[in-house]
């Protein structure tokens, strides 16, 4: 767990973000139990801000309230990925249609290196940043389609995504096969084509999610020791 210290503002909000930042990035793992007084010294604070926002982030379902010294990750289940991943087809591909219109050429080519650069360190077996390559990705599609809430809609859902697939990356035989999707979605947005642009996007999530079902039917209500 790596957290940097908050610089002095809004404690809470810094607190906040830089807990979901941990969230979505797997530094946390399903089942981990986070103790408040723990993670205020980590950030440099007092307990009064990390308590604020852990209850935000529990109330965006991203961590679960135990008692009033810590939170805990939710536990890896087959259902709690379903929900998350049904909610994610209609999101992301939502976001992906719209993108589709307002996709300019120095996007696309942002996007063409955000691929090869996710494809090469993929390739190589660097997990960690091939997550970061495959998130910088998405979300730049994702912030095309010009609706703010929709995004943080979005980040919530990787939120709840993110403890679960350090898990995956680090003791799962990882073999993404999604990856051409993200060449279709990059066709799509050059073509402005919304219906290609979400049907791309959708195929990418339950076929780069086919070696995560399959690890997650023998390691689920997976927790920490």
């Amino acid at each position: 767990m790596n957290i940097q210290p908050l610089e002095q503002g809004n404690l809470s909000a810094r607190a906040y973000q830089a807990l979901r930042e941990g969230l979505i990035a797997g530094q946390f793992r399903p089942g981990q139990r986070l103790v408040m007084h723990d993670l205020a010294d980590q950030l440099g604070t007092s307990v009064t801000p990390v308590r604020e926002a852990c209850l935000r982030l529990v109330s965006e379902c991203g961590l679960e309230l135990r008692s009033g010294r810590f939170v805990t990750v939710p536990a890896m289940t087959m259902a709690r990925y379903m929900e998350v991943r049904t909610i994610r087809l209609a999101l992301e591909g939502l976001a992906a249609g719209l993108a589709a219109p307002n996709a300019t050429e120095d996007d696309i080519a942002r996007l063409t290196d955000l691929q090869a650069a996710f494809v090469e360190v993929d390739n190589g077996g660097d997990s960690e940043r091939a997550f970061r390559y495959n998130r910088d990705f998405h979300f730049t599609v994702y912030r095309l389609s010009g609706m703010e809430m929709l995004v943080t809609h979005i980040e919530s859902l990787w939120v709840s995504m993110g403890p679960m697939l350090t898990v995956f990356f680090n003791e799962g035989d990882h073999r993404y096969v999604g990856a051409a999707e993200h060449d279709n979605l990059i066709v799509a947005l050059r073509e402005k084509n919304t219906a290609k642009a979400r049907t791309a996007m959708e195929r990418d999530l339950i076929l780069g999610g086919e070696d995560f079902l399959r690890f997650l039917r023998t390691h689920e209500q997976f927790t920490v020791d």
